[in-house]
């Protein structure tokens, strides 16, 4: 079951909201009234999504989604009385998931919360994959330089010198990366021949 908070100042909006969320099969975790709550609520309780309205008081839905874009990510499908470009602009910017005119109908609030689970599921994951293949790339580039080295101070081929950080990391039981940054480290400052 997927955690939902729910941001309204409107008491009356929190608790219609509320109702519709808990009958999707969904668990309302917590509630608050401004994006200062949304914030503290996204860093304290973690939930799976956030439902927020967009005009609140001490810092509206767009400034809170920004801050925890940046702080605790979270997916956020952003509520608003009235359909204005310059606030779906601001709301996009923002990193927010789905946008939404109130009233809101069931279906439509169905829709907008499963779209922004999955996007956001999909935006990590591609995060994720662009992390790894940045540290895939580092890595290869520390153990060609690396391997660089031992050839030039040591006198070996290639393929000998790949097999010495290989063989390290094995004995070690680090990754050849680690391996590499030392190697880069003790050889860099050596003189050749020795």
């Amino acid at each position: 079951m997927k955690n939902v908070a729910i941001i309204d100042d409107n008491p009356r909006e929190r608790f219609v909201l509320r109702g519709l969320v808990e009958d999707m099969g969904f668990n309302v975790v917590a509630e608050g009234e401004n994006g200062r709550d949304a914030v503290e609520i996204c860093m304290s309780v973690s939930p799976d999504l956030l439902i927020m309205d967009v005009h609140m008081p001490v810092k509206d839905g767009i400034e809170a989604a920004s801050a925890i874009s940046k702080r605790c990510p979270t997916p956020v499908v952003l509520l608003t009385g009235r359909d204005d470009e310059d606030i779906i602009r601001r709301a996009v910017d923002s990193g927010v998931m789905a946008f939404l005119v109130k009233p809101v109908r069931t279906e439509e609030l169905v829709a907008a919360m499963e779209l922004s689970l999955s996007r956001f599921r999909e935006f990590r994951l591609l995060r994720e994959e662009n992390e790894t293949l940045k540290n895939t790339l580092e890595a290869r580039k520390l153990i060609e330089k690396a391997k660089g080295l031992i050839m030039e101070k040591e006198g070996v081929s290639e393929a000998e010198a790949f097999k010495r950080i290989r063989k390290i990391s094995m004995d070690k039981r680090k990754s050849m990366k680690e391996i590499a940054e030392v190697i880069i480290l003790a050889l860099e400052g050596r003189p050749s021949g020795g």
